[in-house]
């Protein structure tokens, strides 16, 4: 069985929704998981004009990309972003994707955030009803204070349902969690919903996220343990660069450089068969 390989279009932040769709195909790949993150990269959101998200799947659907999952970050800690939240999972099921990523609290640039068990565990019940109507799935993000998928496990147990688990982000265990992701997973696989696919470079806090193949992390151990507790997708290859690159404004020669890394990224996962 074929693995289902997608890119989440914030390895585009900074670029143009168009822009990053055409750099995606342009590379080789099938499969996207759209960004919809408020106050980052928001490559398209539910309060867009109707002609727009229309112009946006129609420009997915000429460049022969589906959408397969969403980055619809939103604090779930806070009953009031929860709403936010249902009009993302609504857009998503709209755009025909089946999986729906969140952090617990803000994606970026969180203060403040009090973190509560019960309190994430009440908000995610609340959203059960949703999944089942749109047949959705929701995958934590391993992130901030859940750094790890082992935290992340224990949280998707308390809500006890088949649609909520662990959307494993292979850097950032190491980034938030200080484990190896090769080595932690085994503590959460069955618990494992997809997959961030991201590389790093450094087993530290330091923000370098490179192409995937192009940093130090064993992410074709980690694929081959998820096939072999027959686990084929999604998993979402996202770049993330250094902090520096991210954050400031982009140029048409860094377009230029995030559309080589995504060809190079393509061509180690083709040459490790994770994309057959």
């Amino acid at each position: 069985m074929g693995n289902i390989v997608a890119v989440n279009t914030n390895s585009y932040h900074g670029f143009t929704v168009d822009e990053a769709l055409e750099g995606i195909a342009a590379a080789g790949f099938k499969n996207v998981e759209i960004a919809a993150v408020r106050g980052w990269t928001e490559h398209i959101m539910p309060e867009m004009e109707e002609e727009e998200i229309c112009r946006i799947m129609d420009k997915a659907k000429a460049l022969g990309l589906t959408f397969v999952g969403m980055s619809g970050h939103c604090n779930l800690m806070e009953a009031e972003r929860l709403e936010d939240f249902k009009r993302n999972m609504a857009l998503a099921h709209r755009l025909g994707a089946r999986f729906i990523i969140s952090s617990t609290g803000e994606a970026h640039f969180g203060e403040n955030e009090v973190f509560a068990d019960d309190v994430l565990i009440q908000n995610i019940k609340e959203l059960l009803p949703a999944l089942e109507e749109y047949d959705m799935y929701l995958g934590l993000e391993t992130h901030g204070e859940y750094g790890t998928g082992a935290s992340l496990a224990k949280t998707a147990k308390g809500v006890g349902s088949p649609r909520v688990g662990v959307c494993y982000d292979t850097a950032n265990v190491v980034f938030y969690g200080n484990v190896r992701p090769e080595e932690e997973l085994k503590e959460c696989m069955e618990a494992v919903k997809c997959f961030h696919l991201k590389d790093k470079l450094g087993y530290d806090n330091v923000w370098n996220f490179p192409a995937v193949g192009s940093g130090e992390l064993k992410l074709w151990e980690v694929v081959q343990y998820a096939n072999e507790n027959k686990f084929f997708g999604p998993f979402s290859m996202e770049v993330e660069y250094t902090a520096e690159f991210t954050n400031r404004e982009k140029t048409p020669e860094d377009l230029d450089y995030v559309n080589k890394e995504m060809k190079k990224a393509y061509a180690y996962m083709a040459e490790k068969g994770i994309i057959s």
